[in-house]
């Protein structure tokens, strides 16, 4: 037999159109065909099979044709199929199987001008088929066969099936094609976790979109701030710089107003209160019970408690500037968004008393600073800062403490009014006795410095017990004579609440 790798024969010589029409070379042309049909017998087997010929089929069709070169390519690489197959598993006793690969398929000339493409139906072969429904009747077998709508396995796979309307991003899986049987608790189950994480995730993409976040803003107050600039009020928004549990701070450039008796800063503060509750729910008893804000409270609204804060600020802000007080000055209030003159020079906030180093003779004089505009706020502006510390005091131009954030001040006849005094006392007293004040008081006697109450009390609880006394008798006062006056004892008493 011929060695397949043998030397490769010379190229045949060119011959004539006469030789090649012979019958002598078509004899010679068979005999080596079958020479190397006997040496390579898996090419051989290829041509097996019952091929359609010129002999048994008109092949005057060119779809005909197609159709038979088509077979013959697809025997071929069946065949080829095969050998890739038989050398991929070897002598293993575990065969891996390409039958899903191969394309030799049955010829019937008959049906196949009646065939249809899958694709041009609605029916996907690759898709395992619904689970069959029971008819009207409700039941379908007769006898011992007979199968109800409440059978097991028939409740399952419809369960399985319906699964199939759950959200797109619920992956439910190939439920149907695996046969899967879900029970009434398990598909009740998963179709309630469905639906809840369906809310969710709806509640979260709307608090995203429609609640001010950190150094963000949502699109309404966005569009507030677009306004303005395009108003010519605000020149340009440079970026954040600050922020806090209820608000977050921007720089501006001021820019001109119509209004002549206002006047735009060349730098302004942009205080823009977050419209979400969740920092700071505990804050609601700075303005349910202040008589200028408590007709107006209510937990159902957070958006409109938001404003009402700003607004708050922007009252304390106005009666502290009235009563010269350092503090910025109010530019606008737009719903939740308070415009105030900046406190600083070129972008950079003045900073706060916490973070600067102060010698002691500044730090003296900023403490007899407060301690003066302590008792302007509680005299003149009839008001308790309720959260004043160094974290809420600006040392500006080397010289002057600035009181920034009174969003949460209250008139001194607040239920808890006397209280937040004792509480900021005791915050500015012990930040001075740390920073070496010796003349700074304690919060007992900066207390009675302040508000005239004259508190007599050896102790710090019997102290807060007599403030506390205090506030009971001014809360019933107030009730009884319907009347926002306050009834502290004393030549400190505070003015009436007339706003």
């Amino acid at each position: 037999s011929q060695c397949p790798w043998g030397a490769a024969k010379g190229a045949a010589m060119s011959c004539s159109l006469a030789d090649v029409m012979s019958e002598q070379l078509a004899k010679e042309l068979q005999l080596e065909e079958e020479e190397e049909s006997a040496a390579f017998p898996e090419r051989a087997a290829v041509a097996e099979g019952p091929f359609v010929t010129g002999e048994n089929i008109d092949t005057s069709s060119d779809l005909m044709l197609a159709q038979m070169l088509q077979m013959e390519f697809d025997r071929e690489y069946d065949a080829q199929l095969r050998r890739e197959e038989k050398k991929f598993n070897g002598d293993s006793k575990v065969s891996i199987s390409f039958e899903n690969y191969r394309k030799v398929h049955p010829f019937d000339s008959d049906s196949s001008e009646d065939e249809v493409d899958w694709q041009d139906t609605r029916h996907d072969p690759y898709r395992a088929d619904k689970p069959t429904t029971t008819p009207k009747k409700g039941f379908i077998g007769k006898g011992k066969d007979i199968t109800t709508k409440h059978d097991e396995v028939v409740c399952g796979r419809k369960n399985t099936a319906r699964m199939e309307n759950f959200a797109p991003e619920f992956q439910v899986g190939d439920g149907i094609g695996m046969d899967l049987k879900l029970s009434n608790q398990v598909f009740n189950a998963l179709k309630q976790h469905a639906y809840s994480e369906e809310r969710r995730s709806a509640r979260l993409h709307e608090k995203k979109e429609h609640s001010t976040a950190e150094k963000a803003v949502d699109p309404k107050t966005r569009l507030l701030l677009y306004k303005m600039v395009n108003s010519g009020m605000l020149e340009t928004i440079t970026g954040c710089i600050s922020t806090g549990k209820e608000s977050v701070v921007f720089h501006a450039y001021g820019g001109n107003t119509n209004e002549e008796d206002k006047v735009i800063p060349p730098e302004c503060a942009i205080k823009v209160f977050k419209t979400t509750l969740n920092e700071f729910k505990n804050r609601d008893k700075y303005i349910k019970d202040d008589y200028r804000f408590k007709d107006r409270f209510s937990k159902l609204n957070p958006r409109k408690i938001i404003r009402m804060w700003a607004e708050k600020e922007m009252h304390n802000l106005t009666r502290m500037q009235n009563a010269g007080i350092p503090c910025p000055q109010v530019v606008i209030l737009k719903k939740h968004v308070l415009v105030m003159s900046f406190i600083g020079q070129d972008q950079a906030p003045a900073p706060k008393l916490k973070d600067v180093k102060l010698s002691s003779e500044d730090m003296k004089k900023a403490y007899y600073q407060v301690l003066h505009m302590m008792q302007q706020l509680y005299k003149e502006c009839n008001l308790v800062h309720a959260d004043l510390s160094e974290y809420n005091m600006l040392w500006h131009e080397g010289k002057v403490v600035w009181l920034i954030d009174v969003s949460q001040s209250v008139e001194p006849t607040h239920p808890h009014g006397l209280e937040f005094l004792f509480r900021d006392c005791r915050n500015v007293s012990q930040f001075f006795q740390k920073g070496g004040v010796t003349e700074a008081l304690n919060e007992r006697e900066l207390f009675n410095a302040v508000s005239n109450l004259n508190i007599t009390a050896d102790n710090e609880v019997d102290f807060q017990a007599e403030i506390e006394a205090l506030e009971k008798m001014n809360e019933d006062h107030v009730q009884k004579h319907g009347k926002k006056v306050s009834a502290f004892p004393g030549d400190g008493d505070p003015p009436v609440c007339g706003e």
